[in-house]
């Protein structure tokens, strides 16, 4: 997500920094996004030009405390852990960022503020993956955040030249409650041999006009991930989110999704194929 994240401002014309481990990770972040945009100018989206100086507006941050003091914004964007997440958010405030903001997708934003000195200045901007491609960011209020750090996000995602909807803090939000609920039911379904992932995914996306079906976008996501905000919702929600085991068996196995190569569909030739039964 931070690459894609990352892609979006630079190509709109922010220099942005991209913060890692340490820093040959993220010269490698640096050079994936690189890569976003270059396929990007080869597809038309951006010209040869515009692609090569976002390259050039992109830089590669060993840790946040060396980040500069007084950014714009610093958008957090780790994998649905509360306390890896509360410690990067905590070092990033002590560099006096405009706003601060994370892209969570599951965890209450709230939760995440108590251990900030200013939480009025903190927010939720949940993007979607592929960032470049979607339009959407989820921008979460929370109960603390102050009307000026609220307008502020909203120009930002305005600047991105994308789309946003408002959600009032809650664990999941508005879009993850309701995408990862039909995510587990079709789960269910592949497990209770209703149909063929390829069919389920079908119904969902002819039936109901969705881009993708919900099975080929937990292989997107990472059926990981699905699990862990899964995991976090059925805590807060109790059993209409709890896993199915046929998710949490593929999941031990390694069968993670187009990360992996393999989850509900074939990715070892970079796209979705329905895998073929022995």
């Amino acid at each position: 997500m931070g690459v894609g994240i990352a892609h979006r401002f630079a190509a709109r014309g922010a220099q942005t920094s991209i913060v890692d481990v340490d820093l040959e990770t993220a010269q490698s972040a640096v050079e994936r996004v690189a890569g976003t945009l270059r396929t990007a100018a080869e597809r038309g989206k951006l010209t040869p030009e515009e692609a090569t100086e976002a390259i050039g507006r992109i830089h590669a941050v060993a840790s946040v405390e060396h980040l500069d003091e007084g950014l714009d914004v610093i958008i957090e964007a780790v994998i649905e852990k509360l306390d890896l997440k509360r410690s990067i958010l905590e070092a990033a405030e002590t560099r006096r960022p405009g706003v601060l903001a994370s892209n969570t997708s599951s965890i209450s934003i709230d939760s995440l503020a108590e251990t900030l000195q200013r939480p009025g200045e903190f927010a939720g901007m949940h993007f979607f993956n592929p960032v470049w491609a979607m339009p959407l960011v989820e921008v979460i209020r929370g109960s603390r955040t102050d009307q000026a750090t609220l307008d502020t996000i909203r120009d930002l995602v305005e600047f991105l030249g994308m789309e946003q909807a408002v959600i009032n803090d809650s664990a999941g939000f508005a879009t993850s409650r309701l995408g990862v609920l039909v995510g587990l039911e079709a789960i269910r379904m592949v497990e209770e041999e209703v149909g063929a992932p390829q069919d389920i995914d079908r119904a969902m996306s002819l039936g109901y006009r969705h881009p993708m079906g919900p099975l080929m976008l937990g292989d997107l996501v990472g059926l990981d991930v699905r699990l862990e905000i899964a995991d976090h919702l059925a805590s807060v929600y109790g059993d209409r989110f709890e896993a199915p085991a046929l998710l949490r068996s593929m999941v031990a196995e390694g069968l993670l999704g187009k990360k992996t190569g393999r989850g509900f569909y074939d990715w070892s030739t970079g796209s979705a194929r329905p895998i073929e039964e022995s």
